[in-house]
C-alpha cells in the first residue's frame, strides 16, 4: 500500500481547513465588545473547559442550546464562529445568513450535519475533532460486542424483574479466537483492532481507501465481500457513501455468516434497518448492537426492541476524558483561526 493510501486511512473523517481572514462587520448588537473580538455561538453543550479557554484567549462566547433553526438563522449573522455537535444542523439558510462567519467548528467527527458545499461557497472552514474519542468510540464497541456475546442486558433485566433464567442465558459465546471484521480502518477501527487482537480474536479489515491486500495497524485488508465471508463479528467505522446507500444491506446480510455479531458505532444509515430486521428473525444475524440509527431518536422502535438487539443513545463519544479532550481542541482550533 502507499504512503498516500495510509495518511487516507487516518482520517475518519475529512478535515476541512480554509485560513483565509475576512473582515468582520459589526452589529449593533456588537457594540459593546471591542471592534477586534470575534464573537463564538455554541449552540450544542460542550466542556466548560472550552469556553473558559476562549474567553481567556480574549473571544466573546456565547451558548445558546436548543436553538430552533429560525432563531438560529436570526442570530448567526453576528457571529465569527459557531461551534455545533450533533443535535443542531447547519443548513443552506443558517449558512447564508452567517454574514460575518469564518468558522465552523463540529465538536467531534462527523459533518453530516453541515451544508458543506454552503460552507465551501461562502469560504468558511469547516473543522472538526477526529482524534479526541478514538478511545472512547472503540472501547465502546468492544464493551457492546462483549454485552451481545453474553447477552448481558437481557440477563441483567431478568435477575432485576425477580427471575433467575439461568439456563436461558447459557448459550453465550467467548470472543477469543473469533474473527473480527471491522469496516473503516482508521483511528477508530484500528484502535478497536489492537483491543481485539488482546482479547486473542483474529481481525481482518476493509476499507474503500485501501487495496485488499497485505496488513495494516496489525490487521489483515481484505475486500468487504471476502470480510463479509470470513468474520464471526462485524464492526462499522467508516463514512457515509457518497451515494447515501447502506454500506450494510440485503446483499451484505447475505454473504455473512450465520449468527454473526453487528456493532454500528459509526452512523446511522449505514446499515438498512429493515434488512437488519430480517436478517435477525432468520438467525443470520444473532444479535446487533446500535449506537446510531438512520433517524435520532428513532421514531420507529421496532429494532431497539428487538431481544436480539442492544441500544444506547448515541454515547460514543460520551466519555468524560473524551469530552475533555474536545473541549481542549476546540478551544485551540478557535484561538489559532480567530
Amino acid at each position: 500500500m502507499s504512503a498516500g493510501k495510509f495518511e487516507t486511512l487516518l482520517q475518519d473523517e475529512p478535515v476541512f481547513w480554509d485560513v483565509e481572514q475576512r473582515p468582520s462587520r459589526q452589529s449593533e448588537r456588537e457594540a459593546v465588545l471591542p471592534v477586534d473580538r470575534a464573537r463564538v455561538l455554541v449552540c450544542d453543550p460542550i466542556p466548560a473547559v472550552a469556553i473558559e479557554r476562549m474567553r481567556a484567549g480574549g473571544l466573546g462566547v456565547d451558548e445558546k442550546d436548543g436553538l430552533s433553526p429560525e432563531a438560529l438563522e436570526t442570530l448567526i449573522g453576528g457571529y465569527d464562529a459557531v461551534v455545533v455537535r450533533s443535535a443542531t444542523r447547519l443548513g443552506a439558510r443558517q449558512i447564508a445568513a452567517a454574514r460575518r462567519l469564518r468558522v465552523i467548528v463540529r465538536a467531534g467527527v462527523g459533518t453530516d450535519n453541515i451544508d458543506l458545499a454552503a460552507a465551501a461557497s461562502r469560504d468558511i472552514a469547516v473543522l472538526n475533532t477526529p482524534k479526541a474519542s478514538t478511545g472512547s468510540v472503540a472501547e465502546l464497541a468492544l464493551g457492546l460486542f462483549l454485552a451481545l456475546a453474553r447477552r448481558i442486558p437481557q440477563a441483567d433485566a431478568a435477575v432485576k424483574s425477580g427471575r433467575w433464567p439461568k439456563k436461558a442465558f447459557s448459550d453465550g459465546i467467548e470472543l477469543a479466537g473469533k474473527t473480527l471484521g471491522i469496516i473503516g480502518v482508521g483511528r477508530i477501527g484500528g484502535t478497536l483492532g489492537r483491543c481485539a487482537s488482546a482479547l486473542g480474536m483474529a481481525v481482518v479489515g476493509a476499507d474503500k481507501a485501501a487495496e485488499p491486500v497485505g496488513r495494516f495497524e496489525g490487521l489483515e485488508l481484505l475486500s468487504l465481500e471476502e470480510l463479509l465471508a470470513r468474520a464471526d463479528l462485524v464492526s462499522l467505522h467508516t463514512p457515509p457513501s457518497e451515494e447515501g446507500r447502506a454500506v450494510i444491506g440485503w446483499e451484505e446480510f447475505a454473504r455473512m455468516k450465520e449468527g454473526v455479531l453487528l456493532v454500528n458505532c459509526a452512523r446511522g444509515g449505514l446499515v438498512d434497518e429493515e434488512a437488519l430486521l430480517a436478517a435477525l428473525e432468520s438467525g443470520k444475524v444473532r444479535g446487533a448492537a446500535l449506537d446510531v440509527f438512520a433517524g435520532e431518536p428513532p421514531r420507529d422502535l421496532r429494532l431497539a426492541r428487538h431481544p436480539h438487539v442492544i441500544c444506547t443513545p448515541h454515547l460514543g463519544a460520551s466519555t468524560r476524558e473524551a469530552q475533555a479532550r474536545i473541549g481542549v481542541e476546540i478551544a485551540q482550533i478557535l484561538l489559532e483561526q480567530l
